[in-house]
């Protein structure tokens, strides 16, 4: 199941290239080298291919709606959760452990995430992400290309909602697989539980945040960053990666992790929010401009109405009713683009304030040091 690169717990670094310097990028590649990311998607592959052969077994269709499952958890992705997971394992570990023990439990979470991206790109009707189609998108395509009859839209998003759920279960199952001691799996399943409560806890604010704007405020917004997004991106996989090595709740380690992952996860999200209004589609896979044309109640928008003098109040309320560029110019002549920039630098040095307070192993310490800038100073 695991790639033979990663038969121990040590991750090779990547060779330095000409250019890099000091970066703190360079830092990162320890965590973002391709032997972690192979052996979490080998891992996957084969967990997907005998789940899709057993439902294929019982009827055809079946085999093609868990094919259409396999290709939404594989279709690319940076795999961040399992790489913090990890980097939360290793910080605890050391560098003696062998790893493909803990890979189905690594894995696990970029199932996870996938049912989390599907519902979510159904929420907010979203129609391309990482530069395809979206997943009801496609399976609204399928439903036209097949002649069958009905709404196609309503197929789409309705198997959509299916592949999520589905997609949840694989993730149960596939953390089940992790060659640990039965008391510690436990320990991890609660953790895990508390992430999946949490991510759709803070899902739900968000839609309600988008039906009910007049009573929304910065606060709101932050905490849908946070639970929405850095549960169960950063804080929950660090400390589910530390139960895996046997971490308690009440060690100062744990307490660290949920220090930093709380900042870089909040940092996260802001930046994901300026990357919605001003990002590269190229880059981000996804068009720009979708949250500004929902309306959506971020924190950058929220921070632009707080900033913004009568006139810009009043021009960024027509301009919501139409061109999505013009309320991206206004939302920076408020001064809000630059007050999420401090806010993001801010929560990055709460984050290595937290790593530099904690003896941690050396290693752990770099990667998640060069993680905090690689995560939340991104263009895609």
């Amino acid at each position: 199941m695991a790639n033979e690169a990663v038969a121990g717990s040590a991750i090779r670094v990547a060779p330095a290239r000409p250019g890099d310097g000091d970066n703190p990028v360079r830092a990162v590649l320890a965590a973002y080298t391709q032997d972690l990311i192979t052996a979490v998607d080998d891992t996957l592959t084969t967990f997907l291919t005998a789940e899709v052969d057993s439902l294929a077994e019982i009827d055809a269709a079946m085999g093609e709606f868990a094919a259409s499952a396999r290709t939404a958890v594989l279709a690319g992705g940076k795999r961040i959760r399992p790489t913090f997971a990890y980097w939360g394992w290793r910080g605890a570990v050391g560098g003696g452990e062998p790893l493909p023990p803990v890979l189905p439990a690594l894995a696990a979470l970029e199932l996870l995430h996938t049912f989390a991206l599907v519902h979510d790109d159904v929420m907010d009707s979203s129609t391309t992400r990482r530069g395809r189609p979206t997943t009801h998108v496609a399976l609204a395509a399928k439903h036209v290309a097949a002649g069958h009859r009905g709404d196609p839209g309503r197929f789409g998003e309705a198997v959509a909602v299916l592949i999520g759920d589905l997609c949840m279960v694989w993730a149960d199952r596939l953390l089940a697989c992790a060659s640990v001691a039965p008391a510690r799996l436990f320990e991890v399943r609660r953790c895990y539980d508390q992430m999946r409560v949490e991510t759709i806890a803070g899902q739900y604010l968000d839609v309600l945040g988008e039906n009910d704007v007049a009573n929304w405020s910065i606060d709101r917004a932050l905490r849908v960053a946070r639970y929405k997004t850095a549960s169960y991106t950063v804080q929950r996989p660090l400390l589910y990666g530390a139960c895996l090595a046997g971490v308690s709740a009440d060690d100062p380690l744990a307490a660290t992790y949920t220090r930093y992952g709380l900042a870089v996860g909040e940092a996260f999200q802001l930046r994901d929010d300026l990357l919605g209004a001003y990002g590269d589609p190229a880059a981000t896979g996804k068009p720009s401009g979708d949250d500004l044309r929902t309306g959506k109640p971020t924190a950058l928008l929220m921070l632009a109405r707080q900033l913004a003098t009568p006139a810009q109040l009043r021009e960024l309320d027509r301009a919501g009713e139409g061109r999505v560029d013009r309320l991206a110019e206004l939302i920076a002549d408020t001064g809000a683009v630059a007050r999420v920039e401090r806010m993001i630098a801010e929560r990055v040095g709460d984050a290595l304030a937290a790593l530099d307070a904690t003896p941690l192993d050396r290693t752990a310490r770099t990667a998640l040091t060069g993680l905090a800038t690689a995560a939340t100073n991104r263009r895609a």
